[in-house]
């Protein structure tokens, strides 16, 4: 994965450390998340946020294996 430095508001820093911490992400991994969302946001546009967010949920639970079929009846 390429990485690339940045500059960025200190304010926006200071919230991501935040809330980085409080959901057990580094810094920069929490900038990620919001960027990921920012970019599902702007490409679906008509799509509420629960419903993004829900998305990611599961785009993580079928990466790591945790799904399960559901019988229609």
């Amino acid at each position: 994965m390429a990485t690339a430095s940045v500059r960025l508001d200190q304010n926006l820093v200071e919230k991501a450390t935040i809330m980085g911490k409080a959901l057990n992400r580094t810094m920069p991994k929490q900038i990620e998340h919001w960027a990921k969302i920012g970019e599902m946001m702007e490409d679906n546009p008509d799509l509420p946020y629960e419903f993004v967010k829900q998305a990611i949920i599961s785009k993580a639970e079928k990466e790591a294996g945790k799904l399960e079929p559901y019988d229609f009846g």
